[in-house]
């Protein structure tokens, strides 16, 4: 598929790219939205509010989607929002987010397990193209950072699995307890203050919301991953409406586009 084109911005003057890690690179954790927003639905329809499972998926597919990108604790405080909203007690975010790792793990374990021994090569679970796009990257200078939503100390795991680790210069972040000393905005404004780069010398490559605008309101270019999870071949529609309302300037399904791309972002 082609790179659709929405504002055809250059990034010809970019110094740093920023990536996002599940579903912009990893597809370790495909599948996430489906035990997350289950256990949501479940957590309120325990409340009995008269509201159908169709309702409450409905919400919680919003908030979640709309709050993709940041650490995932954020999505567990709107659960207990939405608890008290319906006249509930609330359990602490914490548990609620435990309760989901819990679940997911139990989902990808034996991914893990296939990438630990070797049983599978780290590209099964590559978005696919991403290991020659990083590599052009490098190719041209610029600094690559990664950082997610997730907890640090399982997505850098995971991206050693990958052998991605080695792209990143930058380096490799993700969620901390402490969550409110470190998100994908903190980062960015971080490297433009060490002057890395300006605001319009930053390329962003994302599958949510939250990175892309992040990336946008900095000043930079913002590539939306709209990756159909897990065989990432087509757009998905709903990311892409989301990634094009947050001012992406591209969409692509992954970097199998990746020569069009290039062509697109560094004209010659």
């Amino acid at each position: 598929m082609a790179v659709e084109i929405l504002t055809g911005a250059a990034a010809s003057h970019a110094k740093v790219a920023l990536f996002d890690f599940d579903g912009t690179l990893s597809l370790i954790r495909a599948g996430w939205f489906d035990v997350m927003v289950p256990m949501m639905v479940e957590v309120l329809a325990s409340l009995r509010t008269g509201e159908s499972e169709e309702e409450l998926e409905r919400t919680v597919r919003e908030f979640v989607y709309r709050l993709t990108g940041k650490q995932t604790i954020y999505q567990m405080i709107e659960l207990a929002r939405q608890v008290e909203l319906r006249g509930g007690k609330p359990e602490d975010p914490l548990v609620y987010k435990y309760r989901y790792l819990d679940r997911l793990h139990a989902r990808i374990r034996h991914r893990i397990e296939e990438l630990e021994t070797g049983a599978a090569p780290p590209e099964k679970y590559l978005v696919p193209g991403s290991r020659a796009l990083l590599e052009r990257l490098r190719a041209r200078g610029l600094k690559l950072y990664l950082a997610s939503g997730t907890d640090q100390d399982f997505m850098r795991r995971e991206a050693e699995l990958l052998r991605l680790t080695e792209y990143f210069d930058g380096g490799v972040f993700g969620a901390l307890d402490d969550y409110k000393s470190f998100s994908k905005r903190i980062l960015i404004e971080r490297i433009i203050g060490r002057a890395e780069c300006a605001g319009n010398e930053l390329l962003g490559f994302g599958d949510g919301y939250v990175e892309i605008e992040n990336v946008k309101t900095a000043g930079g270019v913002a590539v939306g991953v709209a990756t159909d999870e897990p065989e990432c071949l087509r757009v998905d529609e709903w990311k892409r409406n989301r990634l094009v309302s947050v001012g992406a300037d591209y969409i692509i399904p992954n970097y199998l586009c990746l020569d069009e791309l290039e062509r697109c972002l560094f004209p010659e």
